[in-house]
């Protein structure tokens, strides 16, 4: 199961320093993040909207692979920073980021 394209952009308050941040630099911020305070949700959460963020940015194959094996995620948790996946996944990198006040 995974989420619909439409479901990664969410309402964002109003703009603060973290949204000055590439989607590339807001990627390795959460990512970083999780990995020091052992986050399993997060990767967890991450791989569950990866392919509508894949099917959203024009990568409709590559969702189809993630889907198929464990190997396609793990590769893509390192593209998920990379080009229009990112910024597909820029609300849920945000949102991630000022839940646990992460500062840029």
């Amino acid at each position: 199961m995974t989420a619909h394209p439409r479901n990664l952009r969410r309402a964002v308050s109003e703009p603060g320093p973290l949204d000055q941040l590439s989607s590339e630099e807001l990627h390795d911020r959460a990512v970083q993040y999780a990995l020091r305070h052992v986050d399993v949700r997060f990767f967890w959460r991450l791989l569950k909207i990866l392919p509508a963020a894949e099917v959203a940015a024009g990568e409709p194959e590559e969702a189809e692979l993630d889907l198929l094996t464990l190997r396609g995620h793990l590769d893509d948790l390192t593209d998920s920073g990379r080009g229009e996946i990112a910024e597909e996944l820029r609300p849920f990198y945000l949102d991630y980021l000022r839940d646990h006040e992460v500062k840029p």
